[in-house]
């Protein structure tokens, strides 16, 4: 009667291969939740400067029509904008569309869109 302990070195191997895609799997996800997270931080970075060249739109007076761009730092990094003013039905009204843009790599972009009364009531 033999009695028998432990593993093959077939059954250490196997388990070893599993223990490995496993390991492989978990380091390729954390290394996505970093990517994900970083592109989620440009993103709402672009939208602050989004909202800030709405405000700086909201109160300069009357913006004329046309499309007008430039640089902007926020946080470190550099921002491409570009603000298109365009009048509506209403013309006490102006639609005012506002792209950021990264320069990074894969470039993020942020947008926001704002109709502003051009004379007071």
């Amino acid at each position: 009667m033999t009695d028998r302990c432990g593993f093959t070195l077939i059954e250490t191997l196997v388990a070893l291969a599993v223990f490995g895609l496993a390991a492989v799997a978990l380091l390729n996800l954390a290394g996505e939740n970093t990517r994900s997270a970083a592109r989620v931080e440009t993103r709402t970075l672009g939208g602050i400067v989004a909202e800030n060249l709405a405000v700086e739109a909201a109160v300069a007076p009357n913006l004329p029509d046309g499309e007008t761009s430039g640089p902007v730092d926020l946080a470190g990094r550099g921002w491409r904008w570009t603000r298109k003013v365009a009048g509506t039905d209403d013309p006490d009204i102006q639609r005012i569309d506002i792209v950021v843009l990264t320069d990074d790599p894969l470039p993020v972009q942020a947008s926001e869109r704002v109709l502003f009364r051009t004379r007071a009531p």
